[in-house]
């Protein structure tokens, strides 16, 4: 072995023990904490305070200084399971086309919403997914709206808070048949919140004052998303979870948890008109939009330590004065549910801005929603998002035709031209300067670009991006079947090699250090033979080192996308199976010797030359 070539595997190994030695003191230890602080989380409650106003700012929208939710206290009874919590306080129930629930009569909140046509597994009888849920049990997550008293006035009137109990004119809040919860503070003041859903998943509400007193009031109404605890990450480094919003000049913000609790008094806040903020994760969503012609203070914050840490996004509006034996209201809005490409796009068409954009398209959003679309429409041709996807890898064959076919007619020509190759590597032998120059005027003579070949993967590159993020951000994609053993799309191959297909009862991948390597299914095993055929149907390198990299490039890919996206694998296979056909196609009217089988015969002949 000449020392080059050692050099560049001693880099390869090296480079595998830094991403190994990373997963294991990093990443596996992070985990492990995110798993610790859930499960210490789920043994204590939190109470977040309420967001008030500070003084009027010159356009009467108040001030960004608002109050930050407390650090949550050890609970010192028994953690309540969600049943008991949600059975401390008279509800309302929720029972919609697409979600089931229940809104708490105590502190009017919406804190109990579940999923209906989305389950946790692939397997139809798992549980469906549950969004929100009250305070007081092991996840609090909620929404509530409301108004707060300004913090100058002497006499503040008495407002709802979350300890109120309300009154209900229904017992069932469906599509159609909104709710109006009341009550009355007993010093002339009557609040109403009439709350009413559509058939998917937003709510719309109503926050009324009848001032029945003999003085004006001023309050300030107010919404709030709150939370304990971030999410369990889904573990892709292209996704965003955590805050999410569209607010005033600032535009649209993407911020991680971590991001909150570094600023100062772990608070960031925005002025802006409208808008809309909340949280948001890989498929679900929970998030306030405000009445979209007022003025706001917009803000996410964090609060706590250790496990016990309260994440808010909360709105407050400019004040609204209420005068005697008048009434007063502020409409907003709350989602809570699925990240469904259309119904976001049907939300943004009623007035809610880059509402779309609560789907993390990336960067590359102009090329990826496309792709989504293209997709999405194969699929309701198909039936099948698999065929969809294989479909799709046609269609972008045929739009970068014409440039394919100059790469491959390249890689004909320089087939045509290894014998002057040879030749010169004969002539010049160890003399590599003078070997190279001649082989630059061969390439000019022969009007040959040797990097031709190199296009069609560079092309893929923007699609597989695409395609990478379409599977794993939009909902459509979660389990979405391909065929045979392939249940979900989004989710990686779930057979692997090392326990014999499923044959061993263990999991190789929780192996320490190594584990995440170890994630080698049928399909990314079928996507490296057929890259290691494309390649073999090119002319090898005459660099030693250049041949020692593509020799290995199959393994390292193979390896590499293991624990990848199914439909992602599969696209890369099929896209590979049509690159040998076409590059096949192409040397054969070429004229050019199809040296596929010799090339592969010359791999697997291990006999030493005479």
């Amino acid at each position: 072995m000449k020392e080059y070539t050692k050099n560049v595997l001693i880099a390869a190994g090296l480079s595998m023990l830094v991403i190994a030695g990373w997963d294991y003191f990093y990443a596996f230890p992070k985990l492990e904490r995110q798993q610790k602080e859930t499960q210490i989380a789920q043994q204590q409650q939190q109470k977040p305070a309420q967001p008030k106003p500070a003084a009027q700012s010159a356009n009467q929208a108040p001030a960004a200084q608002q109050a930050q939710p407390r650090q949550a206290a050890p609970a010192k009874l028994a953690p309540k399971t969600r049943a008991e919590a949600l059975a401390e306080s008279r509800r309302v129930a929720i029972d919609t086309p697409s979600i089931v629930g229940s809104i708490s009569l105590k502190g009017g909140r919406i804190d109990d919403v579940s999923l209906k046509n989305y389950r946790e597994t692939v397997d139809p009888k798992s549980p469906i997914i549950v969004l929100l849920s009250p305070e007081g049990s092991p996840q609090p997550y909620y929404a509530e709206t409301g108004f707060l008293a300004s913090d100058k006035d002497q006499a503040p009137p008495a407002l709802p808070t979350h300890e109120t109990l309300w009154s209900a004119d229904r017992e069932t809040l469906s599509v159609g048949q909104p709710v109006t919860l009341s009550f009355d503070n007993g010093q002339g003041l009557v609040f109403k919140r009439r709350i009413a859903v559509d058939d998917q998943y937003m709510f719309s509400v109503e926050d009324a004052v009848e001032n029945h007193g003999t003085s004006p009031v001023t309050v300030y109404p107010y919404m709030r998303v709150s939370r304990l605890g971030a999410f369990q990450s889904a573990g892709y480094a292209a996704l965003h979870e955590g805050f999410v919003g569209v607010v005033g000049e600032a535009g649209l913000q993407e911020l991680k948890f971590e991001k909150i609790e570094k600023e100062p008094h772990g608070a960031k806040s925005f002025e802006a008109t409208g808008g809309w903020l909340g949280f948001t994760e890989k498929y679900w969503a929970a998030v306030l939009v405000p009445q979209q012609d007022r003025t706001l203070v917009a803000r996410f914050s964090a609060a706590g330590a250790g496990p016990t840490k309260a994440y808010q996004a909360d709105t407050v509006e400019a004040p609204l004065t209420v005068a005697p034996g008048a009434s007063g209201s502020v409409a907003s809005r709350v989602f809570a549910g699925a990240k469904v490409v259309d119904t976001l796009d049907a939300y943004e068409g009623q007035g809610v801005k880059l509402f779309d954009r609560l789907i993390d398209w990336g960067w590359f959003y102009f090329l990826t929603r496309p792709m989504f679309r293209i997709i999405d429409s194969l699929f309701h041709v198909l039936g099948n998002f698999g065929l969809a996807i294989l479909a799709v890898t046609v269609l972008v064959k045929i739009a970068f035709l014409p440039l394919a076919n100059k790469s491959y007619q390249a890689v004909a020509k320089m087939k045509e031209i290894q014998p002057k190759i040879q030749a010169l590597k004969e002539k010049y032998g160890s003399d590599k300067q003078a070997m190279s120059r001649e082989q630059m005027e061969l390439f000019k003579r022969e009007k040959i670009n040797p990097a031709a070949g190199c296009v069609p993967m560079l092309l893929q590159i923007p699609v597989w991006f695409c395609l990478y993020k379409v599977l794993i951000i939009t909902i459509e994609m979660r389990h979405a079947p391909f065929y045979g053993w392939i249940k979900d799309l989004s989710a990686p191959d779930p057979t692997n090699i090392f326990n014999f297909f499923g044959l061993i009862p263990f999991d190789p991948t929780q192996i320490p250090v190594f584990g995440p390597f170890l994630w080698l299914g049928i399909w990314p095993l079928v996507m490296g033979v057929s890259m290691w055929v494309q390649m073999k149907m090119n002319p090898e390198p005459t660099d030693e080192i250049q041949r020692t990299v593509f020799a290995w490039m199959p393994v390292i890919f193979t390896f590499s996308l293991g624990s990848f996206a199914s439909g992602l694998v599969i696209y890369w296979t099929w896209n590979n199976i049509l690159s040998v056909a076409q590059q096949w196609f192409i040397m054969r009217r070429a004229g050019v010797k199809f040296e596929l089988w010799d090339n592969l015969k010359k791999t697997f002949d291990f006999k030493k030359p005479a």
